[in-house]
C-alpha cells in the first residue's frame, strides 16, 4: 500500500519537495527560502508513495564520516497516524547504516520529541528556535 523510495530521479526529488512545501511552508509557515536549502544537493532523499502520489518525505546527509543528520521528515496531514513517519525513519536509518554511519543526529520539533524517543533517540540540547518553531537536538547510535 505504501512504498518508501530513495530518490533517484528529478521527478522523485520534485515529489519530495512537493510534500515538504505542503507541510513546512503551507502548514507550518516556514519561509521557502529556509525550507529548500544548500543541503538538498548533497542529501539522500526519500519519498513515501501511496500508489503514484507522494505523501511523505525525509532526507539524510553526512555531517562527518561517522554521523548522518536526518532532516525534513514529514507526512501530509491526511496520512498522519498511519506510522509512515516510522517507515521513513527506518529507511533513513538503514541508509545511514549502509553508509557506515555510527550515529544519527536530528533537530526535532519539540512537539515531535515523543515520536523520536519511541524510536530510541535521546535529547542532547536545550530547546532552541529554528524558523520560529521550538526544537531540540537528538541523537541515536545505530551500530551495535
Amino acid at each position: 500500500m505504501f512504498n518508501v523510495t530513495i530518490v533517484s530521479s528529478q521527478h522523485e526529488l520534485e515529489d519530495a519537495f512537493f510534500v515538504r512545501r505542503k507541510v513546512f511552508v503551507k502548514e507550518q509557515g516556514v519561509p521557502l527560502s529556509l525550507e529548500l536549502d544548500e543541503y538538498d544537493d548533497t542529501s539522500s532523499h526519500f519519498v513515501v508513495y501511496k500508489g503514484d502520489s507522494p505523501i511523505g518525505a525525509g532526507r539524510i546527509r553526512e555531517t562527518n564520516a561517522r554521523t548522518g543528520k536526518v532532516e525534513r521528515v514529514c507526512v501530509l496531514p491526511e496520512y498522519r497516524g498511519l506510522h509512515l513517519g516510522k517507515l521513513i525513519m527506518q529507511a533513513l536509518e538503514n541508509h545511514g547504516a549502509q553508509q557506515g554511519y555510527e550515529k544519527i543526529v536530528l533537530n526535532a520539533q519539540s512537539y515531535a520529541i515523543p515520536f523520536y524517543e519511541n524510536l530510541g533517540y535521546t535529547i542532547t540540547s536545550p530547546e532552541f528556535m529554528d524558523a520560529d518553531i521550538p526544537h531540540r537536538s537528538m541523537e541515536k547510535n545505530i551500530t551495535n
